[in-house]
């Protein structure tokens, strides 16, 4: 019997228990997709393919919402052959019956969104009346941006050695530090531009006192974001009004996270971390929307583990495997381009997202770019210090000295693309993924099988 616990999300959410009963695991999934709320969150460290759940599932929801990040984000879609690329826009875009909503909890790179709306455009998908702005969400100006390009070539220059994080350089952690400094400028401010300039020329000051040699022209940069405000002013809406209205109406919510839980501010492997939370409280203060109103969540996992930038990362595989994962799964960054670290599975990982976000369920990824590996690894435990560590390390000092205890599976050595249901995986293939739901304490309810939206096999409902 799995070891998982009852979700204290509240709602329905509580009559979810982790089972060993096949029957039972297939029918979480059918009520998790009759939920009024559910929020979807990366169990790793980013990347792992939420983009594509939401996706496949959003024609069930009446509103997606993303929570959290900004344009350093990247979540890339595939239908029919057609790749799409988000970076602001909720995956659920392409599902034209629903609402794509910028909670409060984003910072918001506007020349960015404009370029994700031509995007739109060129690729004939409609979104005019779809796409709506909080007026809470911080906005992230270019020099936002230059100021993040600025800190990290710092950080390389210490004399203690490169200090730097590895960010995208999108300015996203510079905004939340004007936000939490109270000098940030919001969606909202844009109404009134009769006090815009003097909150820009504030913000700017704060940054020229950090770099003298920093140009930026206030007024410039008040007359272009006043045009800005009137671009988009028929998108931005009181999103928490709105989605709890929503809420109150019956309209059925997906909660889109960005990022991942190991890179949460909080909960992440500080400080190579993001600059937002990236775990399930993100779903709540980046909303406005009640905890108790969360019926489930889902957790994203790649079936095996990837992390872009600088950090501890115990199971990466630096040359060999790691190396056939990253060109098998094309792992390179959607925001950047960067080619992504790769290694083994590790669930000393999953089992702490999972304790911090107690998922419903898991949706399990990439499962297909194993297939061609003869035997699989997954990191069970830490060492540290020859001792068995009880819970995930907060000190990097700890996180650089581990040893991973780890547990040999044979693979499977055959294309698995055309899988719909989990009976039609290989009988080694099906081994791995109940092996993890045996470590993790979750119920996996889909794994993908390929990078196209149908490529996706669920639990046969008997």
């Amino acid at each position: 019997m799995l070891t998982g616990a009852e979700t204290t999300l509240g709602g329905s959410a509580a009559r979810y228990l982790s089972t060993d009963d096949p029957k039972k695991k297939a029918s979480i999934v059918k009520k998790l997709e009759q939920e009024q709320v559910v929020a979807v969150m990366g169990g790793q460290w980013g990347d792992e393919g939420k983009g594509k759940l939401v996706d496949l599932l959003g024609h069930n929801y009446d509103i997606i919402a993303r929570c959290a990040g900004g344009s350093n984000a990247g979540h890339t879609v595939v239908v029919e052959g057609k790749k799409y690329a988000f970076h602001l826009m909720p995956s659920g875009i392409l599902n034209e019956n629903c609402t794509c909503l910028i909670g409060n909890g984003v910072v918001l790179h506007i020349p960015t969104l404009f370029r994700e709306l031509k995007n739109l455009d060129d690729q004939g998908i409609k979104h005019e009346g779809r796409i709506k702005l909080s007026d809470r969400a911080h906005l992230v100006f270019d020099f936002h941006q230059e100021v993040d390009g600025r800190l990290e070539e710092e950080a390389k220059q210490v004399e203690t050695g490169d200090k730097s994080i590895g960010t995208t350089k999108k300015g996203i952690g510079p905004a939340y530090s004007s936000k939490m400094s109270r000098i940030g400028i919001r969606v909202g401010d844009l109404r009134f531009p009769e006090t815009l300039e003097g909150k820009i020329a504030n913000i700017i000051n704060y940054y020229k006192r950090i770099f003298p040699d920093l140009k930026v022209d206030a007024k410039a940069e008040t007359d272009k974001y006043v045009e800005f405000g009137k671009q988009i002013q028929h998108m931005i809406v009181d999103s928490v009004d709105y989605v709890n209205k929503a809420y109150d109406e019956g309209k059925k919510i997906m909660i889109e996270g960005a990022n991942a839980t190991m890179l949460d501010i909080d909960f992440g492997t500080w400080p190579y971390v993001t600059s937002s939370n990236a775990s399930i409280g993100g779903a709540v203060t980046g909303l406005g929307i009640a905890p108790n109103k969360i019926d489930g969540v889902i957790g994203i996992v790649k079936a095996y583990t990837t992390r872009v930038g600088a950090g501890p990362f115990p199971t990466e595989v630096i040359e060999g495997v790691g190396n056939d994962l990253r060109a098998k799964g094309r792992e390179y960054g959607t925001t950047t381009g960067r080619p992504r670290r790769c290694g083994w599975l590790d669930v000393v990982a999953l089992k702490y997202t999972h304790k911090i976000n107690n998922f419903t369920t898991i949706n399990l990824t990439k499962l297909d770019v194993l297939s061609e590996l003869p035997e699989l690894e997954i990191g069970v435990a830490y060492k540290y210090k020859g001792e068995i560590l009880d819970s995930y390390p907060s000190n990097l000092e700890i996180l650089q000295e581990v040893e991973v205890v780890y547990e040999k599976m044979p693979g499977w050595l055959c294309d698995i693309s055309n899988a719909r249901y989990f009976d039609e995986l290989p009988p080694n293939c099906l081994k791995y993924v109940e092996r993890i739901e045996a470590l993790s304490g979750c119920n996996i309810g889909w794994v993908g099988v390929g990078p196209g939206r149908e490529a996706m096999a669920v639990r046969r409902i008997e």
